[in-house]
Parts: C-alpha cells; structure tokens; sequence
C-alpha cells in the first residue's frame, strides 16, 4: 500500500477590524471574538493542512472606507514577502467597505497566490462562485457607506438650518461644549477677536496685521482633541488674519454652503465692524479673479530664488520723495519678516537689465545654437526608431494572437470541442490581451503625433535664439515675460555673497537623448 501524499501547509493569516476604539481594553473584546471564530474555522480545515500564523493583524479604530490601517499594511507587506498562503476574516467588510479597494486587494492577493476566506459567508476566491457573491456582497457594503454619508451630510445640513454648530475645528474666541455641541464665549479670546477686526481697519492689510500680531506675541487658536492631541498655537500669517476676518460665526451666524443661518451662539463682532471690515476686503480684492489682468512689469516673476530656497515675490514700495519703486523679496520675509529670512530686497531695476543681458549673451552664442540643433536632430531619430521598434513589436503580437484566434474558431466548429471551457477560457484571454495591446499602439501613435509637434515649437525656439537682440527690444512686455519662461528655469540669487546663478532650460528635453542643462554664473 503506498503512502499518501504529504499535505503541504497553508498559513493562514487572520486579519481584525473594528471601526472605533471603543472597549478594546476590554479583556475579551470585538477583535478578539472575530480572531476566535476565524480561528475555529481555521481548525476545520486542518486535515488540508491549514494553519494559523501566530502573527496578529488587528486594527482596531479604523475605518474600512480607507486603506491607511496599520495592520493591514504590515499584512501586504507580510503577503509580498511570500511569508502569508491564506488571509481569513470574520466578515468580508472587515477588510473593506470600498469595492474599489477591495478589487486592488484581491488582485494582490491573486498576484501572490494567496487565497481569501471569510468564516461566516462561506466561500473563498479560488472558486468561481465565490468571487461572485464576494462582490455582490462588497456592493452592498459600499452602498451602506454611502447611505451613511449621505445621511451624514443631511443630518449637518438640518443641523445648521437650526443655528447649531455641526462640528469642525474651534476658532479663537469660541471654546465647544461637546455635551450640548454649542459654542461657548471665551471673554478673553474675544477681546483679541475685536482687536484684530479694529487693527485691520486701521493698517488695512492682512500681512501688515498678521506681521503686528507676531510682534505681539498672540499666536492662533489652541485646542485639544477628543483624542487628547494639541493644535493651534502657530504664527500668524496673511491668510489665517484674512479667513478670521471672513468668518460669520463672530456675527452669531452659522453657514452652509451659500446660506447663513442665525446661530445658537453668542455674536462676538458687531454687525457694524464686521460690514466695515467686509467692505474694506471687497475693495482690496479689487482686479482680482476671472477678469485680473497679470502684472508685466515683474519680468522676473516666478523664477527669482533667494538663498534660503522660497520663490522671490515680486512687490512695489513708495520712496520717502514719494516715488513708487518695484522690487523683489523672499516670500518667508515677505510673509513673516526679516527675522524669518535675513536677505535684503532687491530693486527690480537694478537685476532685470543683468539678467536680460545674460540671457542675450547666452541665446546670441554659436556653440550653444548648434549643441540644440544637434541635441534635437539625434533626439528625434532615436525617439522616432524607439516608437517605430515598439510598435512593430506590438503588431507582430497581435497578428499572432488573431492567428491563434482564428484557429481556434476553426476548430470550435466540432461538437466536442465547442463544450471544451479551455478553448473558451483562451478564447477571452486572447480577447482581453488584444484590446490591452491595441490601447498600447494607440498611445505611440498618439506619441509619435506629439514628437512632430515638438519638433515644431522646437524649431520656433531656435529661431528665436538666432536673433533675441534684436526681437527683445521690439516685443511687448507680455511677450517678454512668456519668453523668459520659456528660455530660464530657474535663477538663484544670493546677493550678499554676490551670486547670481541662471539656469537655462534645456530645449532638447522633449527627447531622451536630451543633455545637462545649460548654466551660467555670473
């Protein structure tokens, strides 16, 4: 009599969820009792050789909308490290509740042979029927998280029709009393509210406030969580002074999307200070929008970096004759002052002429005309030869396949063979591995659509380099502006320890061929 075959192991990994923290210190909690069943079901199939991976993968407080769980990861990580057969779960939506997520799951696992069991629905992956209830089972769940949310938002828009506050972050002046969910006056905090509104009005800048602020030592709303964690407590900047100036709840007033509700909370600002202060907002936001025009005069604007790294904004000043002056600054100094970043302005007058001449001195240089030209020529070809090999590759590939096709189209014409699910089964994958390829081709040919194109505006650029001298005196300022985007990347600038770096783009960079950037340092 001969021996039977050794059954070869199955580790089985058992994977826990629950969506909040609530009772986990409990000595027998929900995680627990989803790890007992799975592992009583484990038990039953011990005669195949399962066995349980004394590894636990237990999320407990996390959602299942998202794949950001801990223990989930350590699970992938586990599974593409070959040490996992077979994930078990109590429930399927233990895994997920997106079907999107749970699709890329199962791929994975699929990709590493591994197998999905859930205890209480009876099936697994390596069957037909299976995967078929699986995702019937995962589209339910999915539509429950979306009725959840949509009851959800019904529930905060019904919420704040009635003046109540429907939760979010607490802002300076409020404190939120979690067991009636209303806000509270804190007296103090109020007082800043009120000072910041009237020091607006006075200085009637929101950087020029928020700079004040600093100085004063006030810093933002502090506020501890629910789960005990600290926030707030920053500096102030621009755009915190100006969304606290914005802010209907001073007014007693609760939003919702385009509607404003009187709210169950006490008014901090008069309706008077806050509609003067509205008024003033609207007028510094002037030109702003769809219909602002862009300033030309900042020909630099966007590629001047200073030393520290920040973008270098581009502003104006007034002279103590009165005299309006351009110049550019550190964005970290503009926002938050010297002490942030300790380098000085620099008079738009006095580096736009350098860098126009470095640029002139660059574009007007031979060697650098040819080194394109050549870069673009060799950068062309052997684009075009790659996309060329590729897609003959391709087509050989699909004529293969439509040869097997036929072949077995032909064949399938015998009684016996037409209820043969191989010859079917090949049938589709052939199918689906064809319109894979055919999505391919079109992408090159699309691709080598777009290199003519390129070659194109290519071409346009190189003439331009031929003669800037003599176009840069005659083009208007927004011409000039688009062309020194188009040529410079990027200049760094230091200026107390007189440097002034420009980088060129590299204008073969559309072909892999394409060399190191052209430089310069002056």
């Amino acid at each position: 009599m001969t021996k039977p075959a050794e059954t070869m192991p199955v580790r089985c990994a058992i994977y826990t969820r629950k969506s909040t923290g609530e009772n986990l210190d409990m000595d027998f909690n929900t995680l627990d009792a989803q790890r007992e069943a799975c592992e009583m079901y484990i038990g039953s199939q011990k005669s195949f050789g399962w066995e349980v991976v004394n590894k636990h993968y237990d999320d407990g407080g996390f959602s299942g909308a998202s794949m950001t769980r801990p223990a989930l990861q350590i699970l992938i990580d586990d599974i593409e490290a070959g040490l996992i057969d077979c994930v078990v779960v109590y429930k399927v939506d233990r895994l997920s509740r997106s079907l999107l997520d749970f699709a890329r799951l199962i791929e994975l696992f699929d990709k590493n042979s591994v197998s999905f069991v859930s205890t209480t629905q009876q099936f697994n992956t390596s069957q037909s029927l299976g995967r078929l209830v699986l995702n019937i089972l995962l589209s339910f769940a999915q539509f429950e998280r979306e009725m959840i949310s949509e009851r959800t938002r019904d529930k905060m828009a019904a919420a704040r029709r009635k003046g109540k506050w429907s939760g979010g972050p607490p802002v300076l002046g409020y404190r939120v009393d979690r067991q009636i969910r209303r806000l509270e006056v804190i007296p103090e905090e109020a007082e800043q509210v009120n000072t910041i509104f009237n020091m607006y009005l006075q200085l009637q800048s929101s950087k020029q406030v928020a700079r004040r602020l600093n100085e004063m030592g006030w810093v933002t709303k502090k506020y501890v969580t629910q789960k005990n964690k600290e926030y707030g407590g920053a500096k102030w900047k621009a755009s915190s002074v100006h969304f606290l100036l914005r802010n209907k709840l001073y007014l007693g007033k609760v939003t919702y999307k385009d509607a404003v509700y009187e709210g169950e909370h006490e008014a901090i600002v008069s309706d008077a200070l806050f509609e003067q202060v509205r008024q003033r907002l609207e007028k510094k936001q002037c030109g702003r929008g769809e219909g602002r025009t862009r300033n030309y005069d900042n020909i630099l604007k966007g590629l001047l970096r200073c030393r520290c790294g920040n973008y270098m904004y581009a502003t104006k000043g007034r002279s103590h004759t009165g005299a309006d002056y351009r110049y550019y600054v550190c964005k970290d100094r503009f926002e938050n002052g010297p002490a942030a970043c300790d380098h000085p302005r620099i008079a738009a007058t006095e580096i736009e002429p350098i860098i126009v001449e470095r640029v002139k001195q660059i574009c007007t240089d031979p060697a650098l005309r040819a080194d394109v030209k050549t870069k673009l020529d060799q950068g062309k070809t052997e684009l075009a030869e790659q996309l060329g090999a590729k897609l003959a590759k391709l087509q050989h590939r699909i004529n293969g396949l439509s040869r097997e096709a036929r072949n077995m189209l032909g064949a399938i014409k015998d009684a016996e063979t037409q209820s043969n699910t191989t010859v079917t089964a090949r049938l589709s994958e052939i199918e689906l591995e064809m319109d894979e390829l055919r999505q391919h081709r079109a992408r090159i040919e699309l691709e080598l659509h777009g290199l003519t194109e390129s070659i194109g505006r290519m071409a346009t650029v190189i003439g331009l380099l031929d003669s800037f001298d003599e176009l840069w005196a005659a083009m208007m300022p927004e011409e000039q502006v688009d062309l020194l985007s188009l040529l410079i990347d990027r200049i760094d600038v230091d200026e107390p320890a007189g440097k002034l770096e420009l980088r060129m783009h590299d204008l073969a960079a559309p072909f892999p061929s394409a060399g190191a950037q052209s430089g310069t340092e002056s």
